[in-house]
């Protein structure tokens, strides 16, 4: 048996107020240390939410969502004689979300590897090679998550000077988000024509994000967020939604950036995937925004969006993101560790794998078998 064991645990930071499977055969598990057990887990998460919240809203009011999230993906339906490599996605503590007891085996005589990219995304990987029995390919992850509400209060949204060197990136495009496109400048513009602050040109990319935009339930997935398809299309899921925001804000000027995650609220969340965003206002740092989760709730609920719960809800999600969620990834366009054979990834929100130099439908259940289920505490 080949057996290790790593001890990490990554402390909170703060940044403002809220800146925000080896088989039998070889085991890699990431441990808290003595000093963190699972209660000492959710004391730090708790005091950060405090910390976020302290200045928004009274720290004891913010809910909070905690369990251990199990990802079992099996690949055994390959035949014999092909090489087949798998990625998942490992989340990693901050402001809002504590992660603790994360483990993965694998089947087979292989060791998975954990790597992070030069995002900070960090990820297991184990490869079958070519003589590997197909029976051996599988793959198993779990972790436990305590996640804190988020919520800033608009009177708590102050802005003070100019966006540092250091959020330059969240001004730049991807393949999906081109803040460069023409079509996608010109609606920039014309949304935020008279606004004069980060704050103003924000709110008004999100409330014309909500005036203009409807969830699609036909889209597969979580969508592409191709945002110039979809200042045409002005439909589509979270992805589609919220990148449509951070493009807008990003084309006016303002930082934005979206992150990709896995919602924490039912026992088997398989098909529970989601993508939220956040604006950066000097002064106070990054503030919260989910427009997605807002059509999302106005289109299951069946309201109009003039009435009031839906009004509500938009400004819940406007500085606050609920806590049955955690994030999994961030960025687009990633190169994996090590790298993948295939094209860099829109996102890194879905299992990825590839089997002899192929890239996995990872939205086709009978080419990539998976599963991710979530038990509370």
């Amino acid at each position: 048996m080949i057996s290790t064991s790593l001890s990490r645990r990554q402390m909170v930071s703060a940044l403002g107020m809220a800146a925000i499977v080896a088989p039998v055969c070889a085991r890699v598990a990431l441990a808290k240390d003595a000093a963190s057990s699972k209660a000492d887990a959710a004391a730090s998460a708790k005091a950060a939410s405090a910390a976020a919240g302290s200045a928004s809203a009274d720290a004891d009011a913010l809910k909070q969502q905690a369990g251990t999230v199990t990802f079992s993906v099996d690949m055994t339906a390959y035949e014999a004689g092909q090489t087949v490599r798998l990625w998942l996605s490992v989340p990693t503590t901050d402001e809002y979300q504590t992660i603790a007891d994360v483990a993965y085996e694998s089947g087979g005589d292989v060791t998975p590897e954990l790597g992070t990219d030069e995002l900070g995304n960090q990820m297991v990987y184990v490869e079958w090679g070519a003589d590997a029995e197909p029976a051996d390919r599988t793959l198993q992850l779990s972790f436990h998550a305590v996640r804190d509400e988020v919520r800033v209060a608009p009177e708590d949204m102050v802005e003070k000077g100019e966006p540092g060197a250091d959020v330059a990136q969240y001004l730049q495009g991807s393949s999906m988000v081109n803040v460069t496109d023409e079509a996608v400048q010109a609606q920039a513009d014309e949304i935020v024509e008279g606004k004069t602050t980060y704050l103003d040109k924000a709110r008004a990319v999100y409330d014309w994000v909500y005036d203009n935009m409807v969830r699609d339930e036909d889209v597969t997935g979580c969508g592409q967020g191709d945002i110039c398809a979809l200042l045409n299309t002005r439909s589509g899921k979270c992805t589609d939604i919220n990148s449509t925001f951070v493009g807008l804000c990003r084309a006016a000027g303002v930082p934005a950036k979206e992150v990709f995650g896995i919602r924490m609220n039912a026992d088997d969340i398989t098909t529970n995937q989601h993508c939220w965003a956040s604006f950066y206002l000097p002064g106070t740092g990054w503030i919260p925004a989910d427009p997605a989760d807002v059509l999302k709730a106005v289109l299951k609920n069946g309201w109009d969006k003039a009435d009031a719960d839906a009004l509500k809800t938009k400004e819940y999600y406007w500085g606050g993101w609920d806590e049955k969620r955690v994030q999994l990834s961030a960025g687009r366009d990633l190169t994996l560790v090590p790298p993948q054979d295939g094209e860099p990834l829109n996102d890194f929100g879905y299992p990825y794998a590839e089997v002899d130099g192929e890239a996995i439908d990872f939205y086709d259940p009978e080419s990539f078998a998976y599963s991710v289920s979530f038990v509370q505490d």
